[in-house]
């Protein structure tokens, strides 16, 4: 009970609800209700409406559902119900975030998320989405057999059968509805395509000038191991790239910091082709890095009917498979990060704010009126303006022109793939059902956002990658700083061809890989973005996989939990060479002779790593703190690999000098002063070096609720990786889901994420599979080719029937 009691007032701090206490510890429909028994009777028949046939069930080790239906009709049905038992409230509380209701049942402290996901247009791009959706029956009959199958478990649901979730916070489930599939689709776009460093570099631009931008900020990076391997032949003619504008420097930015873009993360993927395999065909592996929660932002599931058979998983509230494999070809993906949000200044006409100036002419403003409910507060109701670029994010008074006593009005308005016509379940569909190469190419024109590096690898032993997407045409550079939004030579000027983005097919090397890097060289015609992540888990993959030969699924086990640092590499023996050891007392000369021996592996149990990590994160702060890190403007700092260019060649840079000292310090002093601040708080923090100094106590590394409800995440937990690593594993983000997939005759799949299938804290499956993640093993997983194939492995087995 003084857990409970606890709980709640925990609650209480965070969230300001606190459910009726009776009803909550009530034995018969309060939280005890949620208790689950990892042994669960072997059958179990319903009977739904809506149904058009029998669907069989069968249940494995883990919980995970292998769903044998009659027709494409019921396998989206009995997905959307399988899903909804499995994880209802984690559906409704993500459905919540991105339509701007969470106000509603958590009350007044989280109106700023919902009021910035209105102005954003979550809801107005989750319309669109649709409609392009409703235009497919394909895609129409999985969104609807889906909301049906969620519906039918909702209607089943007595009070006492709500998740824990629902009594904690004291609301009832409400029906699902279309769009709701369509709102998971927004937040992976959120996540991976929704942040922006427009505001920061054009106040960066304003302070430091063009000449230093450019020098600090460069088109293509000092490192660099693209995607699509260098030389690779462009067998199409370019579209005409369109004109740069007039140059022009926004208005009124300084305060303004919207969603940033976080370095240091991403995902991985990679194939390679059956020269390199101990098999003679593909191997493709994929693990995708994002924040890690109970439950698990995936689900596992098997979907057949008479038209696919596809395992791997599926992203709760969305209909199909999103990552995995079936008899003939297996997939996987990681983020593009191509610049499809782009931010326009407005000026308005007046405080009206009823027109504003575009091409020379006055234009309309639409208005949409957003009205968000607070819980047992009164509503709030907030106008979002809307131009031809999209919704007036942020506004203010702007500046007062000469002669005239009145501010003119100016805003930011934003334009973003998530607001366009999409039909991404059809993509889904396809690649669900994909046999061969042609298919997964028709597969990818169906995508439109976030971008994504689709991975293939088939039985016919091909093996390709995609960076792949709705790219907007543009001209260089287009969307680095905040655009003039009266200009139309800012405005997209239509699309890349779907077949003109970057791919390659079993290129010579014998594989292909992605690590969040640059797509392509700059042979590449288009404007994809100026910036992507750095390559260091890019370069260290293709290093592993360039010498690699009769490779194993083992082979790519292993692989993902590879902590080796390419920016250790690049930058330790230049780092250390530097260290004046004469100056440094006992201990700051112990903990260099532990950085100085340390083999570049940011293990759980290693010291150098802990070391090396705050001595590098020391120095870049040194270098740029005093020039980027000012009060109330919002800058964006220069990247690692700008700051590696800067210690390898440039020694005596004026970036090196801190202005507040009296002299002009160099590298050198740089590399000093931050190698003997790092150690000294270190000492402070830690003692002597020895076991607390490990980079397993040094890092933070967890996995919460999704609510961050007290006792339902793992706690801190020891743990290797970090960002810039194979294994990008850094405090709660990280290997959301790793697999393995053997092509050949008989596809086998190896599989794991953190957690388990069901969203029930009561439940032995909450976190049953979190061990063998956290160790690095991959589960076999259970691919059955028909509900009445034999294993041991199955658990249960559910029948569902219609009324």
């Amino acid at each position: 009970m003084l857990f409970t009691g606890t709980m709640i007032w925990a609650l209480d701090c965070q969230w300001g609800t606190i459910p009726p206490i009776g009803a909550f510890l009530n034995p018969s429909t309060g939280f005890w209700q949620n208790a689950e028994s990892k042994n669960i009777l072997p059958t179990e028949n319903l009977k739904l409406p809506g149904l058009l046939d029998k669907v069989v069930i069968q249940y494995d080790d883990n919980r995970i559902p292998h769903v044998f239906a009659k027709n494409d009709h019921d396998l989206y049905y009995a997905q959307g119900f399988l899903t909804a038992r499995d994880r209802l409230w984690e559906m409704d509380i993500q459905t919540r975030e991105a339509a701007g209701r969470l106000s509603e049942i958590l009350g007044p402290k989280t109106l700023d998320i919902d009021r910035y996901h209105r102005r954003m247009g979550m809801v107005y791009g989750a319309e669109n989405s649709l409609r392009g959706i409703m235009k497919n029956p394909v895609s129409k009959m999985m969104v609807l057999a889906y909301t049906e199958g969620v519906n039918g478990y909702i209607h089943s649901l007595a009070p006492k059968d709500y998740p824990l979730e629902f009594k904690l916070l004291n609301y009832e489930p409400e029906e699902w509805k279309p769009i709701n599939c369509v709102f998971l689709l927004k937040l992976m776009s959120e996540t991976l395509a929704g942040g922006s460093d427009q505001f920061g570099m054009t106040n960066d631009l304003k302070r430091f000038g063009a000449k230093d931008v450019d020098d600090l900020f460069p088109d293509y990076p000092f490192h660099e191991d693209p995607i699509i391997p260098v030389g690779t032949p462009w067998n199409f003619k370019p579209l005409p790239i369109p004109k740069p504008s007039a140059d022009f420097i926004a208005q009124m930015t300084e305060g303004i910091r919207t969603k940033e873009i976080t370095p240091g993360v991403g995902s991985n993927n990679w194939a390679i082709s059956g020269s390199k395999s101990a098999t003679g065909y593909p191997i493709l592996a994929n693990d995708p890095h994002l924040d890690l929660t109970f439950p698990s932002i995936w689900y596992q599931i098997q979907l057949c009917s008479p038209t696919v058979n596809v395992n791997g998983t599926s992203l709760p509230g969305a209909p199909g498979v999103v990552i995995g494999y079936n008899q003939h070809i297996s997939w996987g993906v990681t983020n593009v990060d191509a610049d499809v949000l782009d931010w326009y200044q407005i000026k308005f006409k007046d405080k009206s704010k009823n027109e504003y100036w575009y091409n020379n002419q006055w234009n309309p403003v639409k208005r949409r009126i957003e009205v968000i409910k607070v819980q047992n507060k009164p509503d709030v109701v907030d106008t979002v303006l809307y131009t031809h670029h999209g919704p007036v994010v942020y506004a203010s008074e702007g500046e007062k022109p000469k002669n005239s006593h009145d501010h003119i009005p100016v805003g930011d308005a934003l334009r973003w793939i998530a607001h366009y016509e999409s039909d991404e379940f059809m993509c889904f569909y396809l690649l669900n059902r994909g046999k061969n190469y042609d298919d997964y190419r028709k597969a990818l024109t169906f995508y439109t956002a976030p971008a994504q590096n689709f991975i293939f690898a088939s039985n016919d032993k091909d093996i390709a990658i995609t960076p792949n997407g709705k790219l907007p045409l543009k001209y260089k550079d287009q969307g680095k700083f905040i655009m003039d939004g009266s200009d139309p030579a800012n405005d997209w000027h239509g699309w890349i061809p779907y077949d003109q983005n970057p791919t390659v097919k079993n290129p010579s090397q014998g594989f292909v890989r992605s690590a969040n890097q640059s797509p392509a060289d700059p042979s590449y015609p288009y404007y994809i973005n100026w910036r992507y992540e750095q390559y260091y888990r890019g370069k260290r993959i293709a290093d592993k996989l360039n010498i690699m030969n009769h490779a194993t699924v083992d082979s790519m086990r292993v692989m993902q939990m590879d902590n080796y640092s390419i920016l250790a590499q690049d930058v330790l023996p230049t780092m250390l060479k530097l260290v004046d050891t004469t100056k440094l007392h006992a201990d700051q000369l112990a903990a260099f002779n532990i950085v100085k021996h340390w083999d570049k592996h940011y293990a759980a149990n290693s010291q150098g790593a802990s070391i090396f990590n705050k001595w590098w994160n020391r120095f870049f702060d040194t270098t740029w703190s005093d020039k980027f890190y000012v009060k109330d403007i919002y800058l964006k700092a220069p990247s690692f690999d700008r700051t590696e260019k800067l210690l390898l060649t440039e020694p005596n840079s004026k970036w090196f000098d801190i202005a507040a000292t009296p002299h002009k310090e160099t590298v050198t002093d740089i590399v000093n002063i931050s190698f003997i601040a790092t150690i000294d708080a270190m000492l402070h923090k830690y003692g002597k070096p020895g076991e607390k100094w490990e980079w397993g106590n040094v890092k933070e590394t967890f996995i919460d609720h999704l609510a961050s409800l007290p006792g339902f995440g793992t706690g801190d937990f020891s743990a290797g990786g970090t960002g810039g690593v194979i294994n990008a594993l850094r405090n709660n983000n990280g290997p959301s889901w790793r697999m393995v997939v053997q092509m050949g005759p008989t596809v086998k799949g190896y599989g794991v994420f953190p957690g388990g299938e069901s969203g029930n804290p009561g439940s032995f499956f909450y976190n049953d599979m979190f061990k063998t993640w956290k160790e690095g093993r991959l589960n076999e997983l259970l691919f059955l080719n028909s509900a009445d194939e034999k294993s041991g492995r199955i658990k249960t087995t559910l029948t569902l029937t219609g009324k």
